[in-house]
């Protein structure tokens, strides 16, 4: 079993580390917010243990990201924050467990175990379960985008944008929300900015059937053209 601990304090992380390789787990670690979606991308883990309180970006960020990009590797929050609302909301967003820090390594061991042998039950071809829109599909490991199962020559930027409207396909996304995922971490670009990648990707989704539409004061949507 491969497991990825995104937590950024060192000691909890030599802890968490040393602990679970004794129990038989390979564990690949970052402390990064910044750097998290890159790890997690090379490293397709089995489970990620998340921290929310990170350096560069939030881990609750971090989670939105994955999931908008179609990571869909099960997810245990730790963290201190123990509230209802802060285990509603780290739910609501893609967690697929919730465990307030101190916890039980016992405990945790079990509910990794027990969320790698959920995901190992429903992912013998996680390539074929991956939903299509007018053609167009995200491969859920390496986060490329097919049309018609052929790769499509996206820039980094263009590729996000298209993988958060194909999270929602035929609804409005907030071109704040989208600008977070495009330029994530990037504080000297401007808003505006997000503009110029959808004319491009919108440029480079004329070959397909899927529209790419500019809803002024909302967003933008994928549609499917008539």
């Amino acid at each position: 079993m491969k497991l990825l601990l995104i937590e950024d304090n060192p000691s909890m992380q030599a802890t968490l580390q040393r602990s679970f390789e004794r129990r038989g787990i390979s564990v690949t670690t970052c402390g990064d917010g910044l750097r998290a979606l890159d790890r997690w991308r090379a490293a397709l883990p089995d489970v990620v243990l998340l921290d929310l309180s990170l350096p560069g970006r939030d881990g609750l960020q971090v989670l939105a990201d994955a999931r908008a990009e179609g990571l869909a590797t099960p997810v245990i929050i730790l963290t201190a924050r123990g509230t209802v609302g802060d285990r509603i909301l780290g739910l609501n967003t893609g967690a697929d467990d919730y465990l307030p820090k101190p916890f039980d390594l016992d405990e945790l061991e079990a509910r990794v175990r027990a969320l790698a042998r959920r995901g190992s039950a429903g992912a013998a071809d996680p390539r074929s379960e991956a939903p299509v829109f007018c053609g167009l599909r995200v491969d859920g490991e390496s986060g490329a985008v097919y049309h018609q199962g052929q790769p499509m020559e996206l820039a980094p930027r263009e590729g996000a944008l298209l993988r958060a409207l194909l999270a929602r396909p035929g609804q409005a996304v907030a071109k704040e929300r989208l600008f977070e995922l495009v330029f994530a971490g990037e504080a000297e670009v401007q808003p505006d900015a997000i503009e110029v990648v959808a004319y491009r990707l919108r440029k480079k989704l004329a070959a397909t059937q899927a529209k790419l539409v500019t809803l002024r004061g909302l967003g933008y949507l994928l549609k499917a053209e008539a």
